[in-house]
């Protein structure tokens, strides 16, 4: 069923990370395309239900526009929808009822932003958590342990706007719960070369000689060298992402019912999850998320060969970062196809476009992600519902 909400908005994604670097929640911003347009609530609420049922995961909408969220806080989300509300919409007396009854309901609330005057006392208790951008966190420039005179926090807080590595850890230390997003461009150019690597060093061997056709016994060989990365392996293979009718017990099994091309997708796959550096988490959560979406986005217009191929593309996105290496060098060792090539290489080629595309709804608004999606003929519809499609395929894996 067509949900005319989608083609009004744009959909993006992040990840609230914790101090363990443990994904929490999705954030899920939603931007309408022209201002003050009249949007249904109960529609949006409708397709994020279908990501995220009751009972589910948490997920916390970022709304942008005043008037959806007003009408989203009386459309009785259901409870595992967490809801942002801006310092001036709190601060309302006229929202107080709407408030106390999503508290009631179950939904937790975030306070966004400070507010230019003291809350109302009974909103007070509605609020879970406040999010707290860096820029106007007075007290960002505080030495551990000692807290800034008059800045009292009654309730945990989320940081938002965090770039770098010594950002995240100051804002931990000084009691940050969670971070909104991810210093991935940090964290890669601090990370150095850490565990995980034999793990890759094993995966890509792997990849070679499954594109290299060789014997099932000699890549059962090369995975026996690697019992954790064997382990994961069937993880992903029995996932209900994957779809299969049978559960996989034994490598030489996947290799019979799967056959050597989507063998060669999943190990992609586990090639850009296996380093075991916890600051590597949410670069993994990106690349795998890419891989999912441009999928999507190809869908049932493109071939089995095209939709594999970009989904490799988008999956090894950052590879550059965690093998640290430019992918010039790292191509030479890793088989991809020329389009993959192109794109990773060379920013160019049919897939350059789709990637651009994933990279903006990670980080943009409604006209950045519109502008992409009509590079590439597609709908705002179109790239919302392959949103969501990514983010349903994407916790099934987790």
């Amino acid at each position: 069923m067509e949900i005319d909400v989608l083609r009004h908005i744009a959909l993006s994604y992040s990840p609230m990370v914790d101090r363990n670097r443990a994904v929490v929640a999705t954030r899920l911003t939603v931007s309408a395309l022209k201002p003050g347009s009249a949007l249904q609530a109960d529609e949006l609420l409708q397709a994020i239900a279908q990501v995220w049922p009751e009972g589910g995961a948490r997920v916390s909408l970022n709304i942008m526009s005043e008037t959806l969220l007003n009408d989203l806080m009386r459309a009785k989300p259901l409870p595992n929808v967490m809801i942002e509300v801006p310092s001036f919409i709190a601060s309302d007396p006229a929202n107080i009822p709407v408030m106390e009854q999503l508290r009631a309901n179950g939904n937790t609330l975030l306070l966004h932003g400070r507010p230019a005057s003291s809350l109302p006392r009974e909103v007070l208790p509605c609020f879970k958590y406040s999010i707290i951008d860096l820029h106007d966190d007075r007290r960002k420039n505080e030495a551990p342990g000692h807290s800034e005179p008059g800045v009292t926090r009654s309730i945990g807080f989320i940081q938002s706007g965090v770039r770098t590595i010594a950002e995240m850890e100051a804002s931990f230390g000084r009691g940050a719960l969670a971070i909104l997003g991810w210093p991935i461009e940090d964290v890669i150019s601090t990370a150095g070369v850490k565990a995980g690597q034999p793990d890759m060093g094993v995966l890509v061997e792997l990849i070679r000689r499954v594109d290299a056709g060789e014997d099932v016994d000699k890549l059962d060989a090369v995975l026996k060298r690697d019992p954790t990365l064997a382990f994961q392996l069937m993880r992903y293979i029995n996932s209900p992402a994957f779809g299969l009718s049978v559960e996989i017990s034994s490598f030489r099994h996947a290799i019979m019912l799967l056959g050597y091309k989507r063998l060669k997708r999943w190990l992609a796959l586990l090639l850009a999850t296996a380093s075991k550096d916890a600051n590597m988490r949410p670069v993994m959560f990106a690349s795998v998320r890419r891989g999912i979406f441009m999928e999507q986005l190809v869908g049932p217009s493109g071939s089995e060969e095209m939709r594999g191929e970009v989904f490799i593309c988008g999956v090894f996105s950052l590879l550059d970062r965690l093998f640290h290496k430019p992918f010039d060098e790292l191509l030479k060792t890793i088989p991809v196809p020329e389009a993959v090539y192109q794109a990773l290489v060379d920013a160019s080629g049919p897939y350059q476009p789709y990637l651009e595309l994933a990279r903006a709804v990670e980080t943009e608004t409604a006209p950045v992600i519109n502008e992409h999606a009509e590079h590439l003929l597609m709908s705002l519809a179109e790239t919302n519902r392959a949103v969501l499609a990514t983010l349903t395929s994407a916790g099934q894996l987790e």
